[in-house]
């Protein structure tokens, strides 16, 4: 059974990997496969969040009445983290290196720590209230993913 926690969780880790392979084509001085991996990755990351704020959050708050608790809190940390995406888009546009390990650095730092809340209070919240209909909220999520991708 794939869980709610499993399935975003996993999708944590993906969306990491991609923006480790933006990181590294950069410390190799190859900005076109830097703006290629960052690009792949922040669409991927759009993805995620649209997944959590169009479906996940509302269909916790319907549930739980809990409008105004954590789905809300993500919400403001998704909005930080669209707003480093935008800072380092400009300095990949710019071919600001310094700028953009600085901003890759706090967008890091932001998604670490966000992650961490939602795979250790969030998710497993998800999980509990809405277990009866978490295999087809992973299936939509996984093909929304796949649609982002292709």
């Amino acid at each position: 059974m794939t869980t709610i926690s499993a399935r975003l969780g996993r999708h944590h880790r993906e969306c990491d990997a991609m923006f480790a392979a933006a990181d590294n084509a950069l410390a190799r001085g190859d900005w076109s496969a830097a703006s290629f991996a960052f690009a792949a990755f922040r669409k991927d990351l759009e993805a995620h969040f649209a997944i959590e704020e169009d479906v996940l959050f509302p269909r916790f708050e319907a549930v739980t009445g809990n409008v105004s608790g954590p789905t809300q809190v993500m919400r403001v940390e998704h909005q930080a983290m669209r707003d480093a995406l935008a800072r380092i888009a400009d300095a990949l546009f710019r071919r600001d290196a310094e700028d953009f390990g600085g901003e890759s650095e706090t967008l890091f730092v932001l998604m670490q720590q966000h992650n961490i809340k939602e795979e250790n209070v969030l998710y497993p919240m998800c999980d509990r209230h809405l277990a009866d209909e978490a295999a087809a909220l992973c299936e939509g999520f996984a093909s929304r993913i796949d649609e982002v991708r292709s």
